[in-house]
């Protein structure tokens, strides 16, 4: 009993250290003033559309840092705020984008909104946020000129799908953290700026009104799509540098010129080229990947088709000049089930041995110097024709 007795004050000792250590931990930061008041007039300027629940949990009566779509640091300051339900197919929010209330989050590192309907501005008080790393805005109603000013931290832009108009800010190609640029579907205008240093890996800039060429781009870029603009000139040049790119799409320009051979040799899962003034032969410097898809369709390009393109899924040579007959190791992947789509028709082609092809495939022929197989033909989409051939003249006084 006495040895009991001795240890008990031991153990009491320890008790007490114990508790003594929880009672000094430090509370949990509060949130700070600043960024408790901007965080009141976001909410006072957004809305959830119908069906949106996402202010639901924005009860000013309780700890801010607990809202959905807002993370806090040590030091009570805002760091990410995600606006929205960011499920798939969740209604977005409505009202005015609160740029002068975001401005005062100086810690902000990310900010998104979900797409919906909030319209208004987007200042480079916002923009050139020290620490902001992910500005994700797309989907929505902002327009005005795209801002001055950017943060030199930012990592990933995307801006698309909203009415962005004027043009596109030389500061905002220079940032060297950028990665990811995304500006598509906006009214963009002007030329893309000259000098593009920001070691980006995935650059879209599709459906805009940008006109003149492509400026040199950096050797890291993996994903370009520029499509559905007014760009014009050769971009051989911009492209041989380009070794790691594995998706192209420039369809819808006015580019010129021959389509360089090394582009074939890429890695290059997708490469649409369709709806510019391409000519000249191709020349693959290689074979391209299995199962990718190449869309040189709508141009002015000819000579021979080229064997390498058998490995491709889906081939689109429609509406160019290409004459002679389709390579062997192209009717055997189209036969065999390995090359899904093939589309030749619109040109000057004097063989078209494809006989048959699996019904799940499409191999479209028509209007060209011979008539193709009934078989092809049937595989063939309805509008277009069937089977038509080219007059006598265009084929060099032949008759298929």
């Amino acid at each position: 009993m006495a040895a009991r007795a001795a240890q008990r004050p031991g153990v009491f000792l320890l008790l007490a250290a114990v508790l003594l250590a929880v009672a000094v931990q430090p509370a949990a930061a509060t949130l700070h003033p600043v960024d408790y008041l901007a965080l009141q007039a976001v909410r006072r300027a957004l809305s959830d559309l119908p069906g949106s629940g996402f202010f639901a949990s924005w009860d000013f009566t309780g700890d801010p840092c607990g809202f959905d779509g807002v993370s806090c640091s040590g030091g009570g300051r805002v760091v990410t705020l995600a606006l929205g339900d960011p499920r798939a197919g969740a209604p977005g929010l409505s009202g005015a984008f609160p740029s002068a209330a975001l401005a005062r989050l100086s810690a902000l590192s990310s900010l998104s909104l979900v797409p919906g309907r909030v319209s208004g501005g987007l200042s480079s008080a916002v923009a050139a946020l020290p620490s902001l790393r992910f500005l994700a805005l797309s989907g929505n109603l902002i327009s005005g000129n795209l801002p001055g000013a950017f943060s030199p931290a930012l990592r990933t832009v995307d801006l698309s799908k909203n009415s962005f108009s004027g043009r596109i800010p030389s500061s905002l190609l220079q940032i060297r953290s950028l990665r990811t640029l995304v500006l598509s579907h906006n009214s963009l205008s002007g030329e893309i700026p000259k000098t593009v240093s920001s070691p980006l890996v995935h650059l879209d800039l599709r459906n805009n009104r940008l006109s003149g060429g492509v400026p040199p781009l950096p050797a890291t870029v993996v994903y370009l799509s520029l499509a559905g603009n007014r760009l014009s000139g050769r971009v051989g040049g911009v492209l041989r540098r380009l070794t790691r790119l594995s998706f192209l799409d420039l369809g819808g320009n006015w580019f010129s010129g021959e389509v360089p051979g090394e582009v074939f040799s890429f890695r290059i899962g997708y490469l649409q080229l369709r709806k510019n003034a391409f000519s000249g032969e191709l020349r693959p410097a290689g074979w391209l990947p299995s199962g990718s898809t190449v869309d040189l369709s709508h141009n002015a390009l000819s000579g021979l088709v080229p064997a390498e393109l058998a490995s491709a899924a889906a081939v689109y040579l429609n509406g160019n000049k290409f004459a002679g007959a389709v390579p062997a190791e192209i009717v055997a992947a189209a036969e065999g089930g390995r090359m899904r789509v093939l589309f030749l028709q619109d040109n000057f082609l004097t063989g078209i041995s494809v006989r048959g092809v699996p019904s799940s495939a499409a191999v479209c022929a028509h209007w060209n110097c011979v008539a193709p197989p009934p078989t092809v033909v049937a595989a063939c989409p309805a509008k277009g024709g069937r089977g038509r051939r080219r007059p006598p003249a265009q084929c060099g006084g032949r008759r298929g």
